[in-house]
């Protein structure tokens, strides 16, 4: 199964993926995610990872099927989040886009293409659509009241004003101007009660201005007329029916389609031109946009409705845009349009006790679950089966440790590796009790007429239908849940038959429920495939499969009838890979250790970090620090307290270096050394610093990019193979240099910030010496505790947002 993982394939346009006649063909999509902050795990199972399930899926089967996703960027909150980070909008687009493309690459999501809505495409297309519904009279122009800020001069666009929330027994004191995050009801700025600037917090006033309506009401005929259609014909989610049903009852009003902002696709209109379309109008016609990247034919997708069926994948808040305003805004163009024929909605996933929250920082994401080193296929696993298809539901760290140990491990993990284990036992070895089969798939005669395995082909076979129905719904959690039932029935299965017996007592049905079991094993890859395909690529592996190998599920190959005869996936005298654990178990510690570490927001563990910096500070002035070789002295005096040596040169400590929390921005091999990695990092400085490290052999590429490190900036600048290098990043090493691992600053901490040492302050060399071996000296005293905290003798690497570490090697040495 290819895996584009955070695609792009712009580069190849000219041959991207095009409908295919007498094939079923299928457009998915997945709600743009707002680029202006870090996607949580809700976020995650909401859109891009459920869209991603079904995608795989469809290619298990043999449609001919593309996924389109990117992040949104135009709008208020990108704005507000520019003047948060003193930068321009298009800044933290472009960091942030980065960010999401990383998470979804680390989660495995294998978007046809992954961009953005801040393209030229995307302003040719939201115009062209635009310019449609203006000739088509479905655009009217008014006059409407807004809050303008008179202490920032400006008016206010709905993300920019707080307020509390009208709706009667909500009460929510802080709603934005569009939304109520507590109610969920949708909301204009001048509704608010007590509403207040977010800028400057001071009370805005209304202020008249003209903007662009979209006519709903006379579209009224042409949507009810679709949704009536679709809803059914596509077996909308019951949460999105009542959404949308909700909407039409209430009663469609128009809807403005302009902003007076300045980040956003400008209105081609000479009364309009210093104002951009709302973001509710253009985010959605990024997945068309978005999909003219992916090929220059991408009418061949979104006009092409007899040949192409549409699927859409959000959560809740999100479903009036896409069965109210933007199927309004195709119909008004008059053209023939590929609409939406199928809608999957998820409620919310909360965490612990709360809500994940983007705005205030709550709960574990995309970036948090990859540090926490548990592997990716887990963390796919658990979300999907505590997906929230019809209600709400809770992320606790005991729930993934229980699903973890018990469904992963003991059901999963333990009848794949009893059957490969088995198979490859050597049994003229003395550890194998005399059974085994060389790592060689037996063959099985008869294995149609033993009554045992003949039962349980009917019942996987039967299994495998119920999994296409589910799957064909888009009923993803009853599919993972029916695929993790087949592989129960298959430990089931093996206690039946006594296999340990049968291997002495009755060889030839001993080798049917091997090779039956085996095939089996290659079933349960390719049905958990789209759910995690880590996992199944570890399964081929061990099968000895090549990775080039499709797993596949198709009608036309034959495979789903196959299903009934396990024992014919793989052929005999096949030799198999070498068997390993698949999952490891997660401990009540290691549980407890997260669930403190995630705990309050993001704001409240950079207030911990730093309080237990400033702790280790205070202790490190009134006690003795170790010198590293057994003995104490005295903490290091200021360089304002401390003696000029009779030289006038500085004494040699860790204060003379330079080092600061960095940003590898880009990484790449080195073009002239296998070894060698050529990094780009920020610093703080305005210009990014070249620096080339010997790490090839020990962080892969992928691991490289997006991360923040410490970096030894005063080192004098040295040609490595032709490259100035600029600087040194740190990392540990074991002691026979098996191992090496990047010394990481905390994830909140300031890019650029110098990274100190409590009891060590002076001012750094401009330079260091290299005749004076100031690094040289200095680096003997670098080492990790056992606590895995990056040490100068005693003393932790300190930042503002706490102390840095390694991942998992302690007491080595760091240079």
């Amino acid at each position: 199964m290819g895996d584009v993982s955070g695609g792009g394939s712009g580069g190849d346009r000219k041959w991207a993926k095009l409908p295919i006649e007498g094939k079923r063909n299928i457009l998915i999509t997945s709600a743009l995610p707002y680029v202006n902050n870090v996607p949580h795990l809700g976020n995650i199972i909401g859109c891009v990872l459920s869209a991603d399930v079904f995608a795989r899926y469809c290619r298990l089967r043999g449609y001919n099927a593309i996924y389109v996703c990117g992040t949104d960027e135009y709008g208020t909150a990108t704005e507000t989040k520019a003047m948060e980070e003193n930068c321009t909008p298009k800044e933290i687009c472009d960091k942030y886009h980065a960010i999401h493309k990383e998470v979804y690459k680390w989660f495995n999501i294998s978007f046809d293409e992954f961009g953005r809505t801040s393209s030229q495409q995307q302003t040719e297309v939201c115009q062209a659509i635009f310019k449609k519904l203006l000739n088509n009279n479905w655009l009217s122009e008014n006059t409407m009241q807004q809050l303008y800020c008179d202490t920032c001069k400006r008016f206010l666009a709905d993300r920019l004003v707080e307020g509390t929330c009208p709706t009667p027994g909500c009460n929510y004191d802080s709603a934005r101007g569009d939304q109520c995050e507590k109610c969920g009801k949708l909301l204009n700025p001048t509704e608010l009660q007590d509403p207040r600037c977010k800028v400057c917090q001071n009370s805005p006033r209304i202020r008249d201005t003209n903007h662009l309506f979209l006519e709903l009401p006379l579209l009224k005929d042409k949507l009810e007329e679709y949704i009536n259609h679709m809803s059914l014909a596509g077996s909308w989610s019951q949460n999105a029916i009542q959404a949308t049903n909700a909407w039409l009852k209430e009663g469609l009003k128009p809807r403005c389609i302009t902003r007076d902002l300045k980040w956003g696709v400008p209105v081609p209109h000479d009364k309009f031109k210093d104002k951009v379309f709302y973001v509710w109008f253009d985010a959605p016609i990024g997945y068309v946009s978005i999909t003219s990247g992916f090929t220059t034919e991408w009418e061949k997708w979104w006009k092409n409705p007899e040949h192409v069926e549409l699927y859409q994948f959000m959560g809740k808040d999100n479903v009036p845009f896409h069965t109210v305003m933007f199927p309004s805004t195709l119909l008004g163009t008059g053209e023939n349009w590929t609409m939406m024929k199928t809608i999957s909605v998820t409620e919310y996933l909360n965490y612990e006790a709360g809500k994940f929250s983007k705005s205030k920082g709550i709960g574990v994401f995309g970036n948090d679950a990859k540090d926490t080193k548990i592997p990716v296929e887990v963390w796919r696993y658990y979300l999907l089966t505590n997906r929230p298809e019809v209600s709400d539901t809770l992320f606790t760290w005991a729930d993934l440790q229980a699903k973890l140990n018990c469904e992963l491990l003991n059901n999963l993990g333990n009848f794949v590796n009893r059957v490969l284990s088995f198979i490859a036992k050597d049994p003229a070895l003395e550890d194998s009790k005399g059974v085994g089969y060389h790592s060689v798939i037996p063959e099985a005669p008869g294995a149609e007429s033993h009554p045992l395995t003949k039962t349980f082909g009917e019942k996987v076979g039967e299994y495998v239908e119920q999994y296409l129905e589910a799957m064909e719904k888009v009923k993803l959690k009853q599919g993972l849940k029916i695929a993790m039932s087949i592989s129960g029935e298959g430990n089931a299965y093996l206690q039946e038959s006594k296999f340990w017996k049968l291997y002495k007592e009755d060889y030839p049905s001993c080798s049917v429920v091997m090779k039956t079991s085996a095939g089996l094993v290659y079933l349960l890859g390719c049905l958990l495939e789209p759910f995690m395909p880590s996992f199944s690529l570890e399964v081929l592996k061990q099968l000895n499969l090549p990775p080039e190998i499709q797993v596949s599920l198709s009608d036309e190959k034959g495979d789903i009838e196959k299903a009934k005869r396990p024992w014919e996936f793989l052929p005999a005298g096949h030799k198999i890979g070498i068997p390993e654990p698949l999952f490891k178990e997660l401990k009540d510690e290691e549980v407890e250790f997260f669930r403190l570490r995630f705990a309050g927001s993001q704001a409240d563990r950079i207030l911990k970090a730093e309080a237990e910096a400033k702790e280790v500070a205070e202790k490190l002035k009134k006690t003795e620090v170790s010198d590293g070789k057994g003995k104490k002295q005295r903490p290091a005096k200021s360089a304002a307290e401390a003696k000029p040596k009779a030289s006038g040169e500085a004494e040699i400590s860790i204060s003379r270096l330079n080092i600061r929390v960095g940003l590898i921005t880009k990484a790449q091999k080195h073009p002239d050394a296998d070894s060698l990695y050529v990094e780009e990092i920020d610093v703080g400085e305005g210009q990014l610093r070249t620096v080339v490290s010997g790490l090839v052999k020990y962080i892969p590429l992928e691991d490289m990019q997006n991360r923040k490190v410490c970096v030894l900036c005063n080192l004098k600048p040295a040609t490595m193979r032709g490259i100035k290098s600029q600087a040194m990043v740190l990392a540990a090493s074991n002691s026979d240099h098996t191992k090496v691992e990047l010394v990481e600053p905390p994830p909140n901490a300031a890019i650029g910030e110098r990274v100190t040492f409590p009891g060590f302050e002076g001012d750094p060399d401009d330079v260091l010496n290299p005749k004076k071996k100031v690094w040289e000296t200095v680096q003997l005293d670098l080492h990790t505790d056992k606590e895995l905290v990056a040490s100068y003798k005693d003393v932790p690497f300190t930042t503002s947002a706490g102390v840095c570490k390694v991942s998992s090697i302690c007491d080595c040495s760091i240079r």
